[in-house]
């Protein structure tokens, strides 16, 4: 086998209209400024990528960066992420995913690929070293994800669509051994260009660090930091992101009933703690992982994965539904025909609510679980009201009405954090670039799970909201687990060392102070050693700060501005009955402050002279 010595920095780009492949290179500069994953998806697309194109035309393109970290053995680093123009926003959007598409991707030798155009006929593309190759997909078009994923399996490792993708399901997502690239309908940019599937073989090539020692004794380290924290080694690995069921529930952040609610007496019943009691879980995680959050169990005598915190909050708690053998039903549905079920679950509320309100014509109804099965079923193959139930909850409002409680930013539905319960993630929602993301800053944490910052106080949420907007561009760009980020920020010394009321005052009084002091210093050892390019926590984060606002930047060229970064009406308008004080998401006090701190200008564009600070070149 040969050795590939830090990158390759080869791209393979392939056109499906004219069935042209051709090799690029990633420069050096390039390389520097935007590390891999996901910044330097987006600056390749930035490059390529016309504004005003239609997400489901020829002329989009969809990018897949397997990561620096991809293939070293790295903790937590078998993800890759993807970058397109999502058919559901209208705006970019990056997806992260950690099936093993990426590992045979990176194995093959390609550090990028990029594809545009649109086959004539139902096709799959099959990579290996020499290039590509675009195959006749007859026999895999109109399977399942599973089925398609069997029969593709002795030419390598696949990322597939189901049924959702070939009908164009907005929020159809793209599926690789049994992780998702979940958000923003990649599935139907992939649907849309008759592209069943891509298959890399894989195992040409290994992946050696430049630096070997350094990178081994940043690897011992965060395996040890990870070993010992109470979330990574103790209630995700135990009871998987399921855990957050009754710290949200607790905190009043989770969503009830369209996001009417933020807390369930019944809400145990789906917790982590339960199905781990009760359904004979057992590991069923990414590879490789220290982590080992994802778990399958049995549910009413069939093994099934067990469903993430999201879906279990979307299509459990927020339709009234509070039984685990259900909801892993549905999860796995939405898993066969490939369909985001934060987005299936967000627009079934509105649809329960807009029906119940008279709105819409459905047999949908809160609490009610007799007809979910078939409704998603009727989604992903274009039926009945399936069909525009697929195309998600901000078309379908603007459509019926209700559009206060269609529960979206920017036409991406909400995760599961109800933001009435913490301002600063209501703030994150706002601004984050690819809609209502809780993984932009996962700010909920520190407010809501960890008290390290007061939920309901505005001051210092808009520098938290930039600092972590940073660091976690960085860190998909990287590209290592988000779940990392409790063992690097928790486990240094002076944070775990430090009283939680001392972290507190700390954060919420002299912010700029606490988060500069903040050692992240593992994540850029590991690229530096694998590299062999120099990397500190300055320059992580400056590149952190580069990705997004360059991602910000491309929105605001398909008309993204102030208008768009606000939240759903119920959240500004409509208090629940869990807070006494009846408080609602004060948005208007927040959100200049956080365009004074990210250099953007009133209307929330990006002025000229951050751009070239950042040295990013405008088109």
């Amino acid at each position: 086998m040969q050795e590939i010595v830090g990158t390759s920095n080869k791209i393979l780009e392939v056109d499906l209209s004219t069935g042209v492949t051709s090799i690029g290179e990633i420069t050096d500069k390039d390389r520097r400024d935007y590390m891999g994953g996901k910044g330097l998806g987006l600056k390749l697309l930035y490059d390529r990528l016309k504004p005003g194109v239609d997400p489901l035309g020829e002329e989009n393109i969809i990018a897949f960066m397997p990561g620096v970290l991809m293939g070293t053995g790295a903790p937590c680093s078998g993800r890759f992420e993807a970058v397109t123009k999502s058919p559901l926003t209208g705006i970019m959007v990056t997806a992260s995913c950690g099936g093993p598409f990426g590992m045979a991707l990176k194995t093959s030798g390609w550090d990028a690929l990029i594809i545009r155009g649109a086959a004539k006929n139902p096709s799959y593309l099959f990579i290996d070293s020499k290039g590509a190759e675009i195959r006749d997909a007859k026999g895999v078009w109109g399977k399942d994800t599973r089925e398609a994923q069997a029969a593709l399996e002795k030419e390598g490792a696949s990322v597939v669509i189901g049924p959702a993708g070939e009908h164009l399901v907005r929020y159809a997502n793209l599926c690789s051994g049994h992780r998702f690239l979940g958000r923003g309908g990649m599935g139907a940019v992939f649907g849309s260009k008759n592209l069943k599937a891509v298959v890399a073989r894989g195992g040409e090539f290994k992946i050696v660090p430049v630096k070997k020692k350094k990178f081994d004794k940043a690897r011992k380290t965060l395996n040890r930091y990870i070993s010992r924290n109470s979330i990574t080694s103790g209630s995700y690995r135990n009871f998987g992101t399921n855990a957050n069921v009754n710290l949200s529930n607790a905190a009043w952040i989770l969503p009830v009933r369209n996001f009417s609610g933020g807390s369930h007496g019944e809400a145990h019943k789906i917790s982590g703690e339960t199905i781990a009691e009760n359904y004979n879980t057992k590991y069923h995680t990414c590879k490789p992982c220290s982590i080992l959050c994802g778990h399958k169990g049995t549910f009413a005598g069939k093994e099934r994965s067990v469903p993430e915190y999201e879906t279990t909050g979307l299509m459990g708690s927020n339709l009234e539904i509070f039984d685990p053998v259900a909801i892993s039903e549905w999860n796995e549905i939405c898993a066969l025909m490939g369909m985001d079920t934060i987005s299936t679950g967000g627009s079934l509320a509105w649809a329960m609510e807009a029906t119940e309100k008279g709105l819409f014509e459905s047999d949908l109804k809160f609490g009610f679980a007799g007809n979910i099965s078939q409704t998603l079923k009727d989604i992903a193959y274009g039926k009945g009201v399936g069909k525009e139930l697929g195309m998600g909850s901000k078309w379908l409002s603007r459509k019926y009405g209700g559009e206060n409680f269609a529960i979206h930013v920017k036409g991406l539905e909400m995760a599961a954090y109800d933001p009435r319960g913490a301002f600063g993630q209501g703030l994150s929602y706002a601004v984050a670039n690819r809609g209502a993301c809780h993984l932009s800053t996962s700010l909920f944490t520190l407010e809501a799970y960890f008290d390290m910052a007061s939920p309901k106080a505005k001051r210092g949420k808009a520098t938290m909201v930039k600092f972590f907007e940073n660091v976690y561009a960085a860190l998909n760009s990287l590209h290592i687990c988000h779940f990392t980020a409790f063992a690097v920020f928790l486990e240094p010394p002076l944070v775990k060392l430090s009283p939680t009321p001392v972290l507190k005052l700390l954060t919420q009084n002299i912010t700029p102070v606490a988060l500069a002091v903040m050692d992240i210093s593992l994540w850029p050892e590991l690229w530096s050693s694998v590299t062999g390019k120099r990397l500190g926590m300055l320059g992580f984060k400056k590149v952190g700060e580069r990705v997004h606002v360059l991602e910000r930047y491309m929105n605001t060229r398909e008309g993204v501005s102030k208008k768009d970064d606000t939240l759903p009406g119920r959240m500004l308008s409509e208090p629940r009955k869990c807070d006494h004080k009846e408080r609602t998401v004060p948005l208007d006090k927040m959100i200049g402050r956080y365009y004074r701190v990210r250099g953007y200008d009133k209307n929330g564009v990006p002025k000229d002279r951050l751009l070239r600070r950042l040295g990013i070149e405008k088109k």
